[in-house]
Formats: C-alpha cells, sequence, structure tokens
C-alpha cells in the first residue's frame, strides 16, 4: 500500500513539464557547448579533457542534486535553515575578496586545483531563501518602513558585497528581487521610480542634463495628473509653466554673448527654480495631508540630485571596462575591435543564422571561435548561427514556459514561503535571461553573466538546479497532502 501511495505520490505532486524543461534546457546547453568548442579537437561529445565533456559530468551531478533534494530532504529544512544558509554563504562572498583569486578582473572565484567554485551563484539561493522566510511572516507588512528596511538589508548587502568583488552581472540579479516585493504588496511607484532613474542616467550621458531635468518635470507633472484622476485648472497651469521652463533655454541662448543673462547657465536657472518649487511643494503637501504631492516633490529632489551625480558615478565609480562598454552599447563611442568587439562578432554570429541556422557543427563564426566565451556566456550565439531564429525562439520559449510554470505553481501553493520563494526563481532566471540575451544582440552591456542551464560551468547549473529544485520540492510536498 505504501508503495502504490508513494508511486501515486511522486507522479502526481512533482511538476513534471517543468522537470522536463528544465531537462531539455541542459541538454540543448551540452550540446551546443560542444559546437562552440569542437573545432578543438575533443574526440566527442564525452571527452572529458574538454569543456563539452566536463559539462556532462556537471549534468550528471546536478541531477543526483535534484534527486537528492526531492527524495532526501525534508522540504521544511530548507525555510528553518534559511538564516544559517544566508550568513554562511555571506561569509563566503567575504572571504572570497581576500581568499579568491582574480579572473577577467573579478575577484569572485575559490580555485581548488582543477574546480573553480563562485559562491555569488549560490548566494541567490540563500537570499531566495531567507527573502521567502521574512516576507512570510505572519506580522510581516511591506508597507511598514521597519519591515521594509529589513527586506532592503536581505538584499541590499549580498548585493554590495558582489559589487566589492567587481561582479556586477550577478549583483544586478538581485534587481529582481523588487518584482518578488511588488508581488507581496510593494508599491508600483518604486518600479516606475527605478525605470526613471535608468532613463535620466542614461539622458544625462547621452543628450545633456537640461533635457534631463525638463523631462524629469514634465514626467511628475504628468503623474500628478493621472494621480488626480481628472484634468483640472492648475493642470493648464503646470502645463503652461511647464511650457516657459522648455523655452528658458532658448531665450538664454538667444541672449547676446556679451550680456549677463547669457553667462548663467540654462541648468541653474532650472535647478534653482525646481529646487524651490520642491519645497514649496513638500510643505503644501504636509500641510494639506496630500501624501502623493509631498513624495513626487521628493522625488524631484533626488532625480535633480542624481542628474548632477551620474558624472561623479560614471567616471569614479564605474571601472575602466564598464565605462567603455557603456559608451558602446549607447553609441557614444564606436569600437568594434576593441570593447565592442564580443558584442560586434555576437551579434555577426546570431544575424548570420538566418532562419533555420547553418546546421550542426557547421557555424564559422563558431568554428573558427570569432567570439570570445562562446560556450559560456556567449552561449547564444551558437544557437543562433547553427540553429537560427528558429532555435533561438524555441530556446526562448522553453525559458518562458519554465518561468511561466513557477509562477503558475507558486500562484497555486497555499503556503506562503513555497509562493514567495517562487517568485525569487522565476525573478532570478528571468533577470539572467534579460541580461545575457540583452548581451548578445547589443541591448545589454556585456557584464559577464552566463545563460541559465545553457552556460559552461558547474557552479551555474549547480547553483541553478538547486535553486529549481526546491521550488519543487517544495510545490511537492504540498501537493502530497491536498
Amino acid at each position: 500500500m505504501s508503495g502504490n501511495f508513494s508511486d501515486r505520490g511522486v507522479k502526481q505532486s512533482i511538476d513534471w513539464k517543468l522537470v522536463i524543461a528544465y531537462l531539455l534546457l541542459i541538454i540543448i546547453g551540452w550540446v551546443n557547448i560542444y559546437a562552440s568548442i569542437h573545432s578543438d579537437g575533443p574526440a566527442s561529445i564525452f571527452d572529458f579533457n574538454y569543456r563539452c565533456g566536463k559539462q556532462f559530468v556537471w549534468i550528471l551531478t546536478s541531477l543526483g542534486l535534484a534527486v537528492f533534494i526531492l527524495f532526501a530532504l525534508n522540504p521544511q529544512f530548507w525555510q528553518s535553515a534559511s538564516l544559517p544558509l544566508y550568513l554562511g554563504v555571506l561569509g563566503l562572498l567575504v572571504a572570497v575578496i581576500f581568499l579568491g583569486v582574480e579572473v577577467k578582473g573579478s575577484r569572485s572565484w575559490f580555485e581548488f586545483g582543477p574546480v573553480r567554485f563562485q559562491p555569488a551563484e549560490v548566494s541567490k539561493i540563500t537570499t531566495s531563501l531567507l527573502l521567502a522566510t521574512v516576507l512570510s511572516q505572519t506580522n510581516f507588512k511591506i508597507t511598514r518602513l521597519k519591515d521594509l528596511l529589513l527586506v532592503a538589508l536581505v538584499i541590499g548587502v549580498p548585493m554590495l558585497v558582489i559589487l566589492a568583488e567587481s561582479e556586477t552581472g550577478s549583483a544586478l540579479v538581485y534587481i529582481g528581487f523588487i518584482f518578488v516585493m511588488y508581488r507581496e504588496g510593494f508599491s508600483g511607484w518604486w518600479l516606475f521610480c527605478i525605470g526613471m532613474a535608468i532613463l535620466l542616467f542614461i539622458l544625462t550621458l547621452t543628450a545633456s542634463p537640461v533635457v534631463s531635468l525638463l523631462v524629469l518635470i514634465g514626467v511628475i507633472m504628468v503623474c500628478a495628473v493621472i494621480s488626480s484622476g481628472r484634468l483640472e485648472t492648475t493642470t493648464w497651469i503646470n502645463l503652461g509653466i511647464f511650457i516657459l521652463l522648455c523655452l528658458v533655454p532658448l531665450l538664454m541662448g538667444l541672449a547676446k554673448p556679451d550680456s549677463f543673462l547669457h553667462k548663467i547657465k540654462p541648468m541653474y536657472v532650472l535647478t534653482g527654480l525646481a529646487v524651490c518649487a520642491a519645497f514649496f511643494f513638500i510643505y503644501r503637501g504636509y500641510k494639506n495631508r496630500n501624501r502623493f504631492l509631498s513624495l513626487s516633490s521628493l522625488g524631484l529632489l533626488a532625480g535633480i540630485a542624481l542628474i548632477f551625480s551620474t558624472d561623479f558615478i560614471f567616471n569614479n565609480v564605474l571601472q575602466d571596462h564598464q565605462r567603455k562598454r557603456i559608451e558602446v552599447l549607447l553609441g557614444m563611442k564606436d569600437d568594434p575591435a576593441g570593447v565592442g568587439y564580443n558584442v560586434n562578432q555576437s551579434m555577426i554570429a546570431i544575424g548570420s543564422g538566418g532562419l533555420f541556422g547553418k546546421g550542426f557543427l557547421n557555424g564559422t563564426q563558431t568554428t573558427f571561435g570569432f567570439v570570445p566565451e562562446q560556450s559560456t556566456d556567449f552561449i547564444f550565439c551558437t544557437v543562433g548561427e547553427e540553429w537560427g531564429f528558429l532555435g533561438c525562439f524555441i530556446v526562448i520559449i522553453l525559458y518562458v514556459f519554465m518561468i511561466w510554470r513557477i509562477i503558475v505553481d507558486a500562484e497555486k501553493s497555499r503556503e506562503s514561503f513555497t509562493r514567495i520563494y517562487g517568485y525569487c526563481v522565476a525573478a532570478c532566471i528571468f533577470m539572467h535571461l534579460f541580461i545575457n540575451i540583452g548581451m548578445t544582440i547589443g541591448l545589454m552591456p556585456v557584464i559577464g553573466i552566463p545563460l541559465p542551464l545553457l552556460s559552461y560551468g558547474g557552479s551555474s547549473l549547480w547553483a541553478f538546479t538547486v535553486l529549481i529544485f526546491i521550488f519543487v520540492a517544495l510545490y511537492r510536498q504540498e501537493k502530497k497532502y491536498y
């Protein structure tokens, strides 16, 4: 009887569609790793002297990890151990800065003979577990300041340590946790503010601070109209003020060269007016108990501070290779033989694949090694060149299907810990997917981040396997009893 119950439980409680998507992606990755290095001389895809053979070993051990998580560990272990695991991995993140080896400008790897281990990959798991534990507490309210600060601490500490390792790509993945917070009641305005900060940063670099400030003022005025839900007389007055502000740079530019007005920079005039207006509306919002008016005025001040600090951040905070990659990405510089080489060759490889690709092992960019790191960060190039648009479409659909299944299962979960953790898993996979593919097609700067389950590497494959199968195990535990 117990054997029948166990068999029936395995069949019905595990999301086999999610597991199959996982298996397909690791097989596709393994095949394309072989394709990316076959010209170097491996005897077969099982040649353990080359990356394709080593990846096969990582796949077998990953499957072993998946089975262990599903059938040997009690799923309740993950919630109870989330804090010790988080602190342990955080200790490794700090230790690797002093004891790790430097690889391509990033000190984020421990090296044990031929094996390398990257704690940043594991930190996404432990951060997801602790974040799910914190957010699932019965008395937790994300709109309460002390609870919001606790969440910011859980996410921010490992993110800052990873940034200290110069591992920008892994740090950016942590931004995806904001989608989890949004699902749990975090205001959508924060997502909007993050998008605005990115827009202002780009506009300040590519256009001018004046344009950025005018855009900021205009957007805040539009938001005020949307928030009120109706057009009022003050709306038209604000529109007139905005038009006058837009004319300030033009009028000052038309002034005579020897006049006092011509010597004053329009940015200082606009900033002075905006700061005075912001403080006035903060006071007015406080007096009338208009929370949106006060917050939007504070947002205006924060935006002005960001605009004035953009040059400092770009020139003093970012590293030289990061600045060059951003300049190439934004069209500020053209460097196809330097920092833009990887992206340029990547786009050539993907574009040359056409609709159906050049065929397995027939990619010229792949065979002759024109794209660096083609078996790791740029593995998507191999898919694009040898399997074409159709192959890229299938790979992306598999990822989308996997993320969708995780979200569907998370929403079906009765336990808030399982639901929140599922959203954390989906956010991590989405951020990796978005950044990596965006990087290979020239929409994101080259920051060194693997494509989940496809890129070569034991740390990455193990980490994503554990990340995914913890959720499968948590969901299975619920399905067994409901």
